[in-house]
């Protein structure tokens, strides 16, 4: 075939497409695996999903307020500090090459004394990795000196590209994962901008399903009196043992995706039975919540035995999550 030849056929076929009379195939969306060494739902939970609400309003893909106004991505958070400080592997979520990366910025709750430091500079330590036709994948607040790749490098599916962290524009250890096609952000949840229904959408970019969790406990443990919300997210505020002369006995239950109108039922039961039973009504709908009750030690102390505690969330009337567990007071 002549060079003139191909070259008509060329021109040929894109004034055909430009007058919409044939379609030039455009190669898949990247399938992902999940970007986070962990298991939903046990080390880890979706805390924000993209924001589809185009007003000053925000809602996540499913109508819930599981986002905030402007979302661009999906964070996968971790329980806690201590959790992230133990070292969680941020993972590629798709084969690609990668096409930006930046490491360095300390771990740190971002806030008015630190806002200048991260001006320009929200994501943090992460990385970016280019799956073609336009396809990027951007991996948000590692860890600092985690970052494991280098620039034009090329990763498989699930390849470590470092640890999630608390870099960048943050207050909670997460990995914030954005999908975008020519800048455009697509949501691997609902990745057809078309459909605007509230129900799971049938079909994703994620190659194992994902199940939509509107909200639930992170963490449910005893303490000798109400912890810091601090000190809860730093994963430090949980007693396994308590001696029988600690100033109180108190369960606290740690949450996320909290609705005004959720109920908070905390239960504790010990060697002769209930000690406590207390319901929470909360107010407003909330990223992140705590709640607590107990009794002050009676004369004398505690009895010592293993002590027993139970909570559930319920919204509209419906259980929505329970947790449970144990101190030894001796």
């Amino acid at each position: 075939m002549t060079r003139a030849a191909l070259k008509f056929i060329v021109s040929t076929l894109m004034a055909l497409q430009a007058f919409g009379v044939i379609s030039i195939a455009q190669a898949d969306p990247p399938q992902l695996v999940h970007p986070v060494d962990c298991v939903l739902g046990e080390t880890c939970f979706i805390q924000n999903y993209v924001d589809h609400d185009p007003s000053p309003d925000y809602a996540d893909f499913s109508c819930g307020p599981l986002s905030y106004d402007g979302h661009k991505g999906t964070d996968f958070a971790l329980p806690s500090l201590e959790v992230m400080m133990s070292g969680v592997s941020v993972l590629a979520a798709a084969p690609g090459v990668v096409s930006g990366v930046r490491d360095g910025m300390p771990d740190q709750e971002f806030n008015e004394q630190n806002a200048a430091t991260v001006q320009g500079r929200d994501c943090g330590n992460g990385v970016a990795i280019d799956h073609g036709d336009g396809w990027v994948t951007q991996y948000c607040h590692m860890k600092q000196d985690s970052v494991a790749v280098t620039l034009g490098q090329r990763v498989t599916t699930g390849e470590t590209l470092g640890q999630v962290g608390l870099s960048g524009r943050t207050q909670f250890p997460h990995l914030h994962i954005s999908l975008r096609q020519n800048e455009r952000v697509v949501d691997p949840f609902r990745p057809d901008p078309k459909t605007t229904n509230c129900a799971p959408s049938p079909q994703t970019l994620w190659k194992s399903p994902t199940k939509y969790v509107p909200g639930g406990l992170i963490q449910v443990a005893f303490a000798p009196g109400i912890p810091q919300f601090k000190t809860i997210k730093s994963g430090m505020a949980a007693h396994p043992k308590l001696p029988a002369q600690a100033k109180a006995l108190v369960l606290f239950a740690y949450g996320f995706g909290s609705r005004a109108g959720d109920s908070v039922i905390l239960e504790i039961i010990g060697p002769q039975g209930n000690v406590l039973t207390h319901t929470e009504i909360l107010e407003k709908t909330q990223a992140q919540y705590f709640r607590a009750s107990g009794r002050r030690t009676p004369m004398g102390g505690w009895l010592p035995g293993v002590y027993h505690g139970k909570v559930e969330v319920l919204r509209d009337g419906v259980a929505l999550d329970s947790g449970a567990a144990t101190v030894l007071i001796q």
